[in-house]
């Protein structure tokens, strides 16, 4: 059995990755890195430092046209400032619409074209790492447990029965992620997860602050900090 990992290079898909390869063996599991015209390339490097960690083969898929007509504040085509503040924050200005960071519809875009890839390749089982945290209050509502359910449904009817999507942390909250992967010697290390591309991370954007909760609940010190 093999299995594809959506591989962003953040916390939430390197701990996917780890996941993968402990369950099915490096041989077996594909990271797919998916470029949507962001900001920065930071994190499609940590996505290639990660998968050279697991001496996985390594995907690049670049989407970036597809976005060109959104103003989301992730993209760099965007004159929009990525907000320095917590989701929560950012959530009693959106009147239960989505955060400005979110892609519009980017999960479902990656995983449709992950599965069209992950049959090419024989592969039984796409991970990405959708947790609780971000679909909470509608922030990302392509990370809720009802779109995991639709795409699993759709994918798998859409295949032939030949492939279905786990989400194994759309339930957890980032601080159980970050649990699980400490348990599996995950390589945090070398993740990036900040919106902006510095040298180092800002600490002030939203998934910065959700990040550096994740780690102080599991009663560590984020290792990204110490690059």
């Amino acid at each position: 059995m093999k299995a594809l990992v959506l591989a962003s290079g953040g916390v939430d898909s390197t701990t996917c990755l780890g996941l993968a390869v402990n369950k099915y063996g490096k041989e077996n599991v594909i990271a797919l890195t998916v470029a949507y015209g962001q900001k920065h390339t930071k994190e499609i490097e940590a996505a290639r430092k990660t998968a050279e960690y697991y001496g996985v083969e390594h995907l690049y898929l670049d989407l970036e046209p597809i976005f060109r007509y959104s103003d989301c504040s992730l993209l760099k085509h965007s004159d929009r400032e990525i907000p320095h503040e917590s989701y929560a924050e950012q959530l009693k200005e959106t009147d239960g619409s989505p955060v400005s960071t979110y892609v519009p519809f980017r999960n479902g875009l990656f995983l449709s074209s992950a599965a069209s890839i992950a049959l090419s390749k024989n592969c039984s089982v796409i991970y990405y790492g959708a947790h609780a945290d971000d679909a909470a209050g509608n922030a990302y509502p392509d990370c809720s447990s009802a779109f995991h359910n639709a795409i699993n449904e759709a994918i798998y009817q859409g295949s032939g029965g030949q492939l279905k999507v786990e989400a194994p942390f759309v339930s957890c909250t980032k601080a159980e992620v970050v649990k699980t992967g400490l348990e599996l010697n995950v390589p945090y290390e070398l993740t990036w997860s900040c919106y902006e591309g510095g040298e180092k991370p800002c600490g002030v954007c939203g998934t910065c602050i959700d990040r550096a909760e994740a780690f102080r609940l599991n009663g560590v010190k984020d290792p990204a900090l110490d690059r």
